[in-house]
């Protein structure tokens, strides 16, 4: 990825945070967290990573909600960032999230049961 690609990922990730959180008033959009923002070398596309707060009806709700809200996120993005070209919006969740959690969860309970042994 390239140095402008990557700069424009951060400046994206920025401003998606706060868009979604202050602008979209969709019911279904739950508590998002903009994780991380992989834009492509030619900037067209932007996978945008999510974390959501809640179950798995909850997570699919807010991607139905995002992708509802996507044209307008996309034009918010526009007005914010001098780019000719808007690149795409890709929503995808950030599983690297679950899985630490899921780690965190494992080593915690290890831990529980090595207190108990002792």
């Amino acid at each position: 990825m390239s140095l402008r690609a990557n700069r424009v990922g951060e400046q994206m990730k920025k401003e998606l945070g706060e868009i979604i959180s202050r602008k979209i008033k969709d019911p279904r959009i739950g508590f998002v967290t903009v994780t991380d923002v992989r834009v492509s070398g030619d900037l067209q596309i932007a996978k945008v990573y999510i974390s959501v707060l809640g179950d798995a009806e909850k997570r699919e709700n807010t991607l139905k909600g995002l992708a509802k809200a996507k044209g307008f996120i996309r034009s918010e993005i526009g007005q914010r960032i001098r780019l000719r070209k808007t690149p795409e919006i890709l929503f995808e969740f950030d599983e690297s999230v679950d899985y630490g959690n899921r780690i965190e969860t494992l080593i915690h309970e290890i831990n529980q049961e090595n207190k108990q042994e002792d």
